[in-house]
């Protein structure tokens, strides 16, 4: 499960950023998920319940928030509808990959003196 691994990077990260600015506690973290990440939430809820025990993010809330597929056009920009041939129509140029397979540590909500 690699959900494990994101989960331990993302409280190193939280770790740094808190050491950076003195924080006292982490109260909360924010994560975009797109949906093609390869990401399963719950599994990534669950090791983040786990791991966040005796670590900086402990008693901290994780807030994800999911990023659908979205595709357009390299040629023109135009969108590509979910479900389409990842075609465009106006020009016929490919589609490309717009936003939905990050994994992005939008937030930390700290508290320091």
């Amino acid at each position: 499960m690699h959900e494990y691994s994101i989960v331990q990077a993302l409280i190193d990260r939280v770790q740094k950023e808190a050491d950076a600015h003195g924080a006292e506690a982490v109260n909360g973290i924010r994560v975009r998920i797109g949906e093609l990440s390869g990401v399963e939430i719950d599994l990534l809820r669950s090791a983040y319940d786990l791991f966040s025990e005796k670590s900086v993010c402990e008693g901290a809330e994780l807030e994800i928030v999911p990023v659908p597929a979205r595709w357009t056009c390299r040629g023109c920009g135009a969108q590509i509808r979910a479900g389409e041939i990842l075609c465009c129509s106006v020009c016929s140029q490919p589609a490309s990959l717009a936003e939905g397979d990050e994994i992005i540590l939008e937030r930390i909500e700290m508290e320091v003196a």
